[in-house]
Protein backbone atom coordinates (compact mmCIF):
# COMPACT_ATOMS: atom_id res chain seq x y z
CA UNK A 1 0.00 0.00 0.00
CA UNK A 2 1.27 3.60 -0.63
CA UNK A 3 0.78 6.43 1.04
CA UNK A 4 -1.46 8.22 -1.59
CA UNK A 5 -3.88 5.18 -0.87
CA UNK A 6 -3.37 5.22 3.05
CA UNK A 7 -4.12 9.20 3.19
CA UNK A 8 -7.00 8.60 0.93
CA UNK A 9 -8.28 6.10 3.03
CA UNK A 10 -8.12 8.10 6.04
CA UNK A 11 -9.86 11.48 4.50
CA UNK A 12 -12.57 9.01 3.85
CA UNK A 13 -12.67 7.81 7.25
CA UNK A 14 -12.41 11.49 8.70
CA UNK A 15 -15.15 12.85 6.51
CA UNK A 16 -17.80 10.01 7.84
CA UNK A 17 -16.57 10.86 11.58
CA UNK A 18 -16.98 14.59 10.79
CA UNK A 19 -20.67 14.03 9.72
CA UNK A 20 -21.53 11.62 12.42
CA UNK A 21 -20.07 13.87 14.97
CA UNK A 22 -21.80 17.09 13.55
CA UNK A 23 -25.20 15.30 14.11
CA UNK A 24 -24.32 13.67 17.53
CA UNK A 25 -23.10 16.60 19.17
CA UNK A 26 -25.92 18.98 17.96
CA UNK A 27 -28.53 16.17 17.91
CA UNK A 28 -29.37 17.48 14.59
CA UNK A 29 -29.57 16.06 11.09
CA UNK A 30 -30.13 20.06 9.30
CA UNK A 31 -28.55 20.69 6.29
CA UNK A 32 -27.26 16.73 5.24
CA UNK A 33 -29.09 14.69 2.11
CA UNK A 34 -30.14 11.08 3.40
CA UNK A 35 -30.33 10.83 0.26
CA UNK A 36 -26.73 10.91 -0.78
CA UNK A 37 -26.30 9.27 2.73
CA UNK A 38 -28.21 5.92 1.60
CA UNK A 39 -26.42 5.81 -2.08
CA UNK A 40 -23.63 5.81 0.05
CA UNK A 41 -24.88 3.28 2.24
CA UNK A 42 -26.07 1.21 -1.02
CA UNK A 43 -22.18 1.80 -2.66
CA UNK A 44 -20.73 0.03 0.21
CA UNK A 45 -22.67 -2.85 0.46
CA UNK A 46 -23.03 -3.76 -3.16
CA UNK A 47 -18.85 -3.39 -3.04
CA UNK A 48 -17.83 -5.03 0.47
CA UNK A 49 -20.26 -8.06 -0.78
CA UNK A 50 -17.11 -10.43 -0.79
CA UNK A 51 -16.32 -9.49 2.67
CA UNK A 52 -16.48 -13.28 4.14
CA UNK A 53 -15.33 -14.82 1.00
CA UNK A 54 -12.23 -13.12 0.25
CA UNK A 55 -9.45 -12.42 1.86
CA UNK A 56 -6.96 -9.63 1.06
CA UNK A 57 -5.68 -8.26 4.48
CA UNK A 58 -6.71 -7.48 7.78
CA UNK A 59 -6.51 -3.96 6.97
CA UNK A 60 -8.78 -4.26 4.20
CA UNK A 61 -11.18 -6.86 6.44
CA UNK A 62 -11.19 -3.68 8.82
CA UNK A 63 -11.85 -0.94 6.81
CA UNK A 64 -14.47 -2.90 4.67
CA UNK A 65 -16.53 -3.47 8.25
CA UNK A 66 -16.15 0.52 9.51
CA UNK A 67 -17.05 1.61 6.28
CA UNK A 68 -20.29 -0.76 6.64
CA UNK A 69 -21.03 0.33 9.90
CA UNK A 70 -20.71 3.89 9.92
CA UNK A 71 -22.47 4.09 6.47
CA UNK A 72 -26.14 2.74 8.19
CA UNK A 73 -25.35 4.43 11.44
CA UNK A 74 -25.49 7.58 9.28
CA UNK A 75 -28.79 6.65 7.80
CA UNK A 76 -30.26 5.38 11.21
CA UNK A 77 -29.25 8.71 12.87
CA UNK A 78 -30.86 10.75 9.93
CA UNK A 79 -33.84 8.46 9.18
CA UNK A 80 -34.34 7.28 12.83
CA UNK A 81 -33.13 9.01 15.81
CA UNK A 82 -32.77 12.96 14.68
CA UNK A 83 -35.77 12.31 11.76
CA UNK A 84 -38.01 15.58 13.05
CA UNK A 85 -34.87 17.49 12.18
CA UNK A 86 -34.34 16.11 8.50
CA UNK A 87 -34.97 18.50 6.18
CA UNK A 88 -36.92 16.29 3.73
CA UNK A 89 -38.70 19.17 1.67
CA UNK A 90 -35.29 20.73 0.25
CA UNK A 91 -33.93 16.55 -0.41
CA UNK A 92 -35.80 16.44 -3.08
CA UNK A 93 -33.21 15.66 -6.15
CA UNK A 94 -34.14 12.70 -8.01
CA UNK A 95 -32.39 9.34 -7.33
CA UNK A 96 -33.52 7.64 -10.14
CA UNK A 97 -31.95 9.62 -12.47
CA UNK A 98 -28.99 8.70 -11.47
CA UNK A 99 -29.74 4.89 -10.75
CA UNK A 100 -31.68 3.97 -13.87
CA UNK A 101 -28.36 4.47 -16.08
CA UNK A 102 -25.61 3.29 -13.50
CA UNK A 103 -27.50 0.12 -13.18
CA UNK A 104 -27.25 0.30 -17.38
CA UNK A 105 -23.64 0.75 -17.23
CA UNK A 106 -22.71 -2.13 -14.99
CA UNK A 107 -24.13 -3.84 -17.00
CA UNK A 108 -22.59 -2.51 -20.01
CA UNK A 109 -19.21 -1.69 -18.86
CA UNK A 110 -17.78 -4.75 -16.30
CA UNK A 111 -14.58 -7.09 -15.99
CA UNK A 112 -16.39 -9.79 -16.24
CA UNK A 113 -20.24 -10.71 -16.24
CA UNK A 114 -20.72 -12.45 -12.73
CA UNK A 115 -23.33 -10.88 -9.94
CA UNK A 116 -20.24 -9.88 -7.97
CA UNK A 117 -18.75 -8.35 -10.76
CA UNK A 118 -21.57 -6.15 -11.61
CA UNK A 119 -22.40 -4.70 -8.25
CA UNK A 120 -18.61 -4.06 -7.66
CA UNK A 121 -19.09 -1.91 -11.14
CA UNK A 122 -22.54 -0.30 -9.97
CA UNK A 123 -20.82 0.54 -7.04
CA UNK A 124 -17.94 2.25 -8.68
CA UNK A 125 -20.48 4.31 -10.84
CA UNK A 126 -22.87 4.94 -8.18
CA UNK A 127 -20.02 6.64 -5.74
CA UNK A 128 -18.95 9.16 -8.72
CA UNK A 129 -22.14 10.50 -8.20
CA UNK A 130 -23.72 9.64 -4.95
CA UNK A 131 -22.81 13.21 -3.41
CA UNK A 132 -25.24 14.86 -6.05
CA UNK A 133 -28.00 15.18 -4.09
CA UNK A 134 -26.00 16.89 -0.94
CA UNK A 135 -24.69 19.31 -3.96
CA UNK A 136 -27.88 19.92 -4.91
CA UNK A 137 -29.56 20.47 -1.53
CA UNK A 138 -26.69 23.24 -0.51
CA UNK A 139 -27.13 24.79 -4.21
CA UNK A 140 -31.18 24.98 -3.28
CA UNK A 141 -31.05 26.18 0.36
CA UNK A 142 -28.21 28.58 -0.84
CA UNK A 143 -25.60 28.19 2.02
CA UNK A 144 -24.13 24.99 3.96
CA UNK A 145 -22.63 25.06 7.79
CA UNK A 146 -19.10 25.25 7.86
CA UNK A 147 -18.53 21.57 9.44
CA UNK A 148 -20.95 20.16 6.27
CA UNK A 149 -18.27 21.58 4.17
CA UNK A 150 -15.85 20.34 5.66
CA UNK A 151 -17.28 16.75 5.13
CA UNK A 152 -17.40 17.38 1.57
CA UNK A 153 -13.59 18.92 1.78
CA UNK A 154 -12.33 15.66 3.08
CA UNK A 155 -14.94 13.39 0.48
CA UNK A 156 -13.91 15.27 -1.86
CA UNK A 157 -9.46 15.02 -0.56
CA UNK A 158 -10.39 11.01 -0.74
CA UNK A 159 -11.05 11.25 -4.36
CA UNK A 160 -8.19 13.39 -5.31
CA UNK A 161 -5.56 11.28 -3.37
CA UNK A 162 -6.97 8.17 -4.89
CA UNK A 163 -5.96 9.47 -8.16
CA UNK A 164 -2.70 9.84 -7.21
CA UNK A 165 -2.57 6.60 -5.68
CA UNK A 166 -3.49 5.40 -9.18
CA UNK A 167 -1.08 7.38 -10.83
CA UNK A 168 1.36 5.93 -8.83
CA UNK A 169 0.44 2.52 -9.25
CA UNK A 170 0.33 2.53 -12.82
CA UNK A 171 3.95 4.00 -12.93
CA UNK A 172 4.84 1.49 -9.93
CA UNK A 173 3.23 -1.36 -11.28
CA UNK A 174 1.93 -1.02 -14.17
CA UNK A 175 -1.47 -1.13 -12.42
CA UNK A 176 -4.49 0.62 -14.53
CA UNK A 177 -8.53 -0.15 -13.22
CA UNK A 178 -10.02 2.15 -16.19
CA UNK A 179 -13.59 1.59 -14.84
CA UNK A 180 -12.29 2.85 -11.40
CA UNK A 181 -10.09 5.46 -12.27
CA UNK A 182 -12.44 7.07 -15.11
CA UNK A 183 -15.33 7.38 -12.10
CA UNK A 184 -12.84 8.83 -9.69
CA UNK A 185 -12.15 11.40 -12.14
CA UNK A 186 -15.62 12.56 -12.54
CA UNK A 187 -16.32 12.28 -8.62
CA UNK A 188 -13.26 14.69 -8.17
CA UNK A 189 -14.68 17.02 -11.16
CA UNK A 190 -17.84 17.23 -9.28
CA UNK A 191 -15.92 18.72 -6.14
CA UNK A 192 -14.11 21.51 -8.51
CA UNK A 193 -16.48 24.23 -7.68
CA UNK A 194 -16.79 23.23 -4.01
CA UNK A 195 -13.01 23.22 -3.52
CA UNK A 196 -13.19 26.74 -4.75
CA UNK A 197 -15.86 28.13 -2.63
CA UNK A 198 -14.36 26.32 0.46
CA UNK A 199 -10.65 27.82 -0.16
CA UNK A 200 -12.50 31.16 -0.56
CA UNK A 201 -15.05 31.24 1.83
CA UNK A 202 -15.16 29.08 4.35
CA UNK A 203 -11.28 28.71 5.35
CA UNK A 204 -11.93 32.66 6.03
CA UNK A 205 -13.86 31.91 8.81
CA UNK A 206 -17.43 32.57 7.48
CA UNK A 207 -19.83 29.82 9.98
CA UNK A 208 -21.70 29.48 6.58
CA UNK A 209 -20.74 28.71 3.37
CA UNK A 210 -23.02 30.72 1.02
CA UNK A 211 -23.43 30.21 -2.53
CA UNK A 212 -24.96 32.11 -5.67
CA UNK A 213 -29.15 31.56 -5.35
CA UNK A 214 -30.14 29.71 -8.91
CA UNK A 215 -31.88 31.95 -11.17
Amino acid sequence: MNIFRLAGDVSHLVAILILLMKMWNSRSCAGISGKSQVLFALVFTTRYLDLFTIHISAYNTIMKVVFLALSYATVYLIYMRFRNSYNSENDTFRVEFLLVPVIGLSFLENYAFTPLEILWTFSIFLESVAIMPQLFMITKTGEAESITTHYLFFLGLYRALYIANWVWRYHTEGFFDQIAVVSGVVQTIFYCDFFYLYFTRVLRGKGKMSLPMPV
